[in-house]
């Protein structure tokens, strides 16, 4: 029987992403996603309610992240469950499910042309042509059995 444990995410990043490193020297950052959830109830009115989790990164996503996320980025993570289990000092035992990220990546979604995100600027090329415009041409050339469309609009 296979087992299957993966998780796809996608919300805000709580907090500024935290890296530390072990004894051993390998780096782990730290941060929190919190996932807003919507839906109608019986009635036809809006509900919602946000769901945070805890991520761990590890060694080179680790570091990535910590240099180039803050808190309140809209982000896209693959990764894996895991529980952890400890016991305090009055024998009370403890579970939290934590999500180690094998992928995390910026979320381009809401993100405006020419605005934000330094590191991934957008940038025009002037002479693209449209695709439009290559739809039109396509559609004009003498044979094209789809000639009766050009200029039309379909929708």
């Amino acid at each position: 029987m296979a087992n299957i444990n993966q998780t796809y995410i996608l919300g805000n990043l709580t907090r500024d992403p935290e890296l530390k490193y072990t004894n051993e020297g390998i780096a782990i950052a730290e941060m929190g996603i919190a996932v807003d959830k919507k839906w109608r109830d019986s009635n036809g009115e809006e509900n919602n309610s946000v769901d945070y989790f805890n991520i761990t990164a590890w060694n080179n996503l680790a570091e990535n992240c910590a240099s180039s996320l803050k808190k309140g980025d809209r982000i896209i993570l693959a990764g894996h469950l895991n529980l952890r289990s400890w016991e305090n000092k009055e024998g009370k035992k403890f579970n939290i499910v934590n999500i180690t990220a094998d992928i995390v990546a910026i979320s381009l979604e809401f993100v405006e042309k020419n605005k934000g995100l330094e590191y991934f600027p957008f940038q025009e090329n002037p002479s693209a042509e449209k695709p439009s415009a290559r739809f039109k041409k396509k559609a004009t050339q003498p044979g094209n059995k789809h000639e009766e469309f050009a200029g039309q609009s379909t929708g």
